[in-house]
C-alpha cells in the first residue's frame, strides 16, 4: 500500500513527539496514548489497521451485557444523532472494551461506515485501533476529541471523533459515547461545542440509568441552585429507608470526596453502606424523607457537615411509596382499566383518554379519528369495557370490508323470504345484535349514501327496521364510529351526509400515528407480552430489536407493529428476539432517512481550515434553531429541553442572529 506524504508527515510527527516531555492537558492524554501503542501494543502508525468486527455471535453476547444500558441510553442517543446527523455525524455507544452496541449513521454512507469501522460491531479498543477517541478515552476515563493527526493510525488521519465515559453507579467505566465525521476543518477548535455535547449527552444517560437502577430506593437530590436541583439533578444519592447510602452518580461521589467521606474500593457488593446522609448533611434522615412530593415547595435546604456548604434537595422516591396506584375502594375506578391500558405517558394519548373516561358512561355517540392502524377499534372496545354497558354485547363492522349487496341485510336482517337468497328463518341484524351494548363502525366514511339515510333513521329514532318487517324494533345502543378520513371533505364532496355527521360527532376522540407518540416503548412491551401469552412462550425482546423498533418510523402504525412483533416471534431463534428477526423494513429506522443529511464539508465549522481556535457557532446556530422550529418557536420548551434559562435562550438567539418568524421584516 502506497503510503501518502501526510501519512509519512504523521509518522515523523509521531516519533518526534515521543522524544519531548511536558505536553499539558488533552496533548497530554494523546501523547501517553502514542507511547502505549508502541511500547505496549506494538503498533506502527505506518502501518494499516483495517476495521475489525466481532462475529455476529460475540457482538449478541456484548449486547447481551449492555441490554439495560440500551434501553435507558436509547432515547438520549438518537436525540444526539438528531444535533448531528445533519452536519455528516454518526454516532457509536460502544461498551467497557470499546466494541461498538449500537450505531446510528446515514443508509447512504453504510459502505464506507463498514470500510472505516464506524459501524456496529465494531472493536475501537486502543489496542487494535490504536490513539482513537474510542479507545483512550476508555484508557484514560475521560472525555477527549482525537481529531486528525491525534489518531496513532496514520489511516484515520481524516476522522475527528469525540467520546465521553459513561460510570455506572459505583464508578466503573460501563460504556463510551462517540460521535464522528470524515470531514472537518483543520483545527481541533471546532469540535469543541462536540465535546460539550457529548459530554452532556453522556451524563443525561449515566444519570437516567443511575435512577432506574435504583428506582427502587429513595433517591437524595442536590444542588447549590434551588431553581435548579429538580431540573438539574446535579447530585443524586441512593440510600436506604435508614438512610444508608448505597450508591452516587459521578458528581455525587466526587460529592462525598470533597467532603471527605472516602468511598471503598469500586466493586464491592456494597461499596456505600459505610456512610449514612447524615455522615454529609446536617439533617435527620426524616427530614430529607419527609421532603414533599406533591406540594408547590417541595425543595429543602440543607447545609453540609464539613464545609457548611449550602445544597437544595429534593426527592424521590420509590414507586411503592410515591406512585403505587390505589386498588379498589381506595379512590381508583377500577373500570378505568381498559383505557389506562391503552397508553403511558404520551400526552396526546393522555389528554384523549382523560376525554374518554369522562364520556364513557354519557348518552352519546362518538367518533374516533386516526390514521389506519392507530387503534381506533382497540379504543371503542376500551370505551365499552370500561361503560355501565361492559355486560352487553360489542358488536363492530367494518363498513369498507362489507359488500355493498350485504350490507343492507347485514346491518338490519331481514325476515323469512324477504328476498331471493334470505334465510328461510330470516336473520337478527347486527344494529338488533348490539341493543342494550356498544355498536362500532369502523371506516364510516366508506357507507354507501343510501345506508347512511336509513343509519340516520336508527340513531334518531332508537328503532330499526329489518328488510321485510313491517314493524320496527325498539334498539338501546351507544355507535362509537370510526374513520380515517376528513368527513368534513366528504360531505363537501356530497359523499356523506351532514346531519350523519352531526349524529355521529357527539364527542370526538382523536388518536396520533405512532410515529409520534412518546410511550412507543410501552406499546412495544405490551403488545410483545400479549403475543407471547398468545403463544404460551417466554421469549425476551433484547435491547438491539427494542431500539430498532423504536427508531422506525411505522407508517402502518399499531397494526404494522403487532403484525412486526408476531413475525419476529414466529422467526426467532430461541426464546429471544434480536434486531436481525425483525422485518427488513423495520431495520431502516436505524440510519437517517438520505434527506435528513445536508452535504457538508466542514464537521462544527463552517470557516476555512487555518490556525488558530475557531467558534463553532455554525452548529450552535443550526441546533438552536432547529429546537426552536421542533418546539414552533416556543423558547420554555426549548428551555426545558436544553437545560437553560428563557433569557440564555433570548441571548444566544439575539448573538447567533436567529429572528423569530413573526419579528422578520416582510419580504
Amino acid at each position: 500500500m502506497t503510503t501518502s506524504l501526510s501519512q509519512r508527515q504523521h509518522v515523523e510527527t509521531i516519533l518526534e513527539s515521543l522524544n519531548r516531555s511536558g505536553p499539558q492537558g488533552e496533548a497530554a492524554i494523546i501523547e501517553r496514548s502514542w507511547r502505549r501503542c508502541i511500547d505496549r501494543y506494538g503498533l506502527d502508525p505506518a502501518r494499516p489497521t483495517p476495521a475489525r468486527y466481532v462475529p455476529g455471535a460475540t457482538l449478541r453476547e456484548h449486547q447481551d451485557q449492555a441490554d439495560d444500558l440500551l434501553q435507558v441510553a436509547r432515547a438520549g442517543v438518537e436525540q444526539l444523532y438528531r444535533q448531528v446527523a445533519p452536519l455528516g455525524y454518526v454516532v457509536l455507544l460502544t461498551d467497557a472494551r470499546g466494541i461498538a452496541v449500537q450505531f446510528l449513521g446515514a443508509k447512504t454512507d453504510q459502505r464506507e461506515h463498514q470500510r472505516t469501522g464506524l459501524y456496529l460491531g465494531a472493536d475501537w479498543s486502543e489496542a487494535h485501533a490504536g490513539t482513537c477517541a474510542v479507545g483512550t478515552c476508555i484508557h484514560e476515563r475521560s472525555a477527549l476529541t482525537c481529531h486528525h493527526s491525534d489518531h496513532f493510525s496514520a489511516h484515520h488521519i481524516r476522522l475527528t471523533c469525540t467520546a465521553a465515559p459513561i460510570f455506572d453507579p459505583h464508578g466503573q467505566l460501563l460504556a463510551v459515547l462517540d460521535i464522528s465525521a470524515y470531514h472537518s476543518p483543520e483545527s481541533k477548535h471546532s469540535q469543541t461545542f462536540a465535546l460539550q455535547l457529548v459530554k452532556y449527552t453522556a451524563k443525561m444517560i449515566e444519570d437516567a440509568y443511575f435512577l432506574q437502577r435504583y428506582a427502587d430506593h429513595p433517591i437524595v437530590c442536590l444542588d447549590r441552585s434551588r431553581e435548579f436541583v429538580q431540573i438539574n439533578r446535579r447530585y443524586l444519592l441512593a440510600m436506604e429507608p435508614d438512610g444508608s447510602l448505597v450508591a452516587a452518580n459521578t458528581a455525587g461521589r466526587k460529592l462525598l470526596r470533597h467532603h471527605e467521606l472516602p468511598l471503598p474500593e469500586a466493586g464491592e457488593a456494597r461499596p456505600f453502606r459505610a456512610w449514612n446522609i447524615q455522615d454529609l448533611l446536617d439533617a435527620e434522615v426524616d427530614e430529607v424523607l419527609a421532603i414533599p412530593q406533591h406540594s408547590d415547595d417541595r425543595v429543602r435546604a440543607f447545609r453540609t457537615h464539613r464545609h457548611r456548604e449550602l445544597h437544595f434537595a429534593a426527592l424521590i422516591e420509590p414507586p411503592r411509596r410515591a406512585s403505587a396506584m390505589p386498588g379498589p375502594g381506595e379512590g381508583r375506578d377500577s373500570s378505568l382499566a381498559p383505557l389506562e391500558a391503552l397508553a403511558d405517558d404520551d400526552p396526546a394519548m393522555r389528554d384523549t383518554l382523560t376525554r374518554a373516561a369522562r364520556l364513557r358512561n354519557e348518552p352519546i355517540n362518538i367518533l374516533v379519528i386516526g390514521e389506519t392502524g392507530t387503534g381506533k377499534e382497540r379504543m371503542a372496545r376500551a370505551l365499552h369495557e370500561s361503560s355501565r354497558r361492559r355486560d352487553k354485547p360489542f358488536v363492530a363492522i367494518n363498513c369498507a370490508a362489507m359488500p355493498e349487496s350485504l350490507i343492507e341485510s347485514e346491518l338490519f336482517g331481514h325476515e323469512p323470504g324477504s328476498f331471493t337468497g334470505a334465510r328461510s328463518k330470516g336473520m337478527k341484524g347486527l344494529i338488533a345484535q348490539a341493543d342494550g351494548g356498544t355498536l362500532f363502525l369502523d371506516e364510516i366514511g366508506d357507507m354507501p349514501l343510501q345506508l347512511q339515510t336509513r343509519l340516520l333513521r336508527v340513531l334518531a329514532e332508537q328503532e330499526v327496521l329489518p328488510i321485510g318487517a313491517s314493524r320496527p324494533i325498539k334498539v338501546d345502543l351507544r355507535v362509537v364510529a370510526a374513520t380515517h378520513r376528513d368527513l368534513r371533505e366528504l360531505i363537501a364532496a356530497g359523499r356523506f351526509r351532514e346531519d350523519l355527521f352531526y349524529r355521529l360527532n357527539g364527542a370526538s376522540l382523536r388518536l396520533p400515528p405512532l410515529r409520534e407518540r412518546a410511550d412507543k416503548g410501552y406499546l412495544i412491551r405490551r403488545i410483545f407480552s400479549e403475543l407471547n401469552r398468545e403463544r404460551d412462550g417466554q421469549a425476551r425482546l433484547r435491547g438491539d430489536a427494542m431500539s430498532a423498533l423504536l427508531a422506525y418510523s411505522w407508517p402502518g402504525n399499531i397494526r404494522e407493529l403487532h403484525n412486526a412483533l408476531r413475525y419476529a416471534l414466529a422467526t426467532c431463534d430461541g426464546d429471544e428476539v434480536v434486531v436481525s428477526d425483525l422485518p427488513e423494513e423495520c431495520l431502516h429506522g436505524q440510519f437517517a432517512h438520505p434527506a435528513a443529511r445536508r452535504p457538508v464539508s466542514a464537521g462544527l465549522e463552517g470557516a476555512p481550515a487555518g490556525p488558530g481556535p475557531a467558534t463553532p457557532q455554525p452548529l450552535e446556530q443550526d441546533l438552536l434553531y432547529r429546537a426552536l422550529c421542533r418546539h414552533r418557536w416556543n423558547v420554555s420548551a426549548v428551555a426545558r429541553e436544553l437545560g437553560l434559562s428563557r433569557p440564555t435562550i433570548y441571548r444566544r438567539m439575539k448573538r447567533l442572529g436567529i429572528v423569530p418568524p413573526n419579528q422578520q421584516a416582510p419580504i
